[in-house]
């Protein structure tokens, strides 16, 4: 860098013809401005430093979305195929489980219908309702009976 501001006036006189690259390239982002140049040129000298500035911090704010929404793509994709590597994982699948759609394709895996909590809560639903069908109660049922006819309401 030159203190006295002397490299200034190359870049300064690039900037005034429009020259952008001829400025970048004598050093327009560490030129100082020359303490007896004109107020428009340091002016114009600053503005172009200013908006190179802000340029480079755009292009930088931009790689880094880039990136971000690189890895959140990355991290998608991950996650999708994760059900794909756990059912090819099990040993053998079900003989239901695999099906053909036409008979040029490949046989493909579906995963199961439900999953198993909500599997579990079918079940739980479907023995309680063959339970009533029978006339039986489970435990915890007695409150949800509607009153019988002679039997007064609660």
């Amino acid at each position: 860098m030159d203190p006295c501001g002397s490299a200034a006036h190359p870049v300064g006189n690039a900037l005034a013809v429009g020259d952008l690259d001829r400025a970048f390239a004598l050093g327009l982002m560490d030129a100082i401005p020359c303490p007896a140049c004109s107020a428009d040129c340091v002016a114009r000298l600053d503005r172009v430093q200013g908006e190179r500035q802000q340029a480079l911090a755009a292009r930088e704010r931009y790689r880094q979305r880039e990136a971000r929404l690189a890895r959140r793509r990355l991290e998608r994709e991950q996650r999708r195929a994760a059900p794909t590597v756990a059912v090819e994982d099990q040993h053998q699948p079900a003989a239901s489980a695999v099906v053909t759609a036409r008979p040029f394709e490949a046989p493909r895996v579906v995963s199961p219908a439900l999953p198993p909590a909500a599997a579990a809560a079918l079940a739980r639903a479907q023995a309680k309702a063959a339970a009533r069908a029978q006339g039986t109660t489970s435990p915890g049922s007695a409150a949800l009976k509607p009153p019988s006819q002679g039997e007064p309401e609660r």
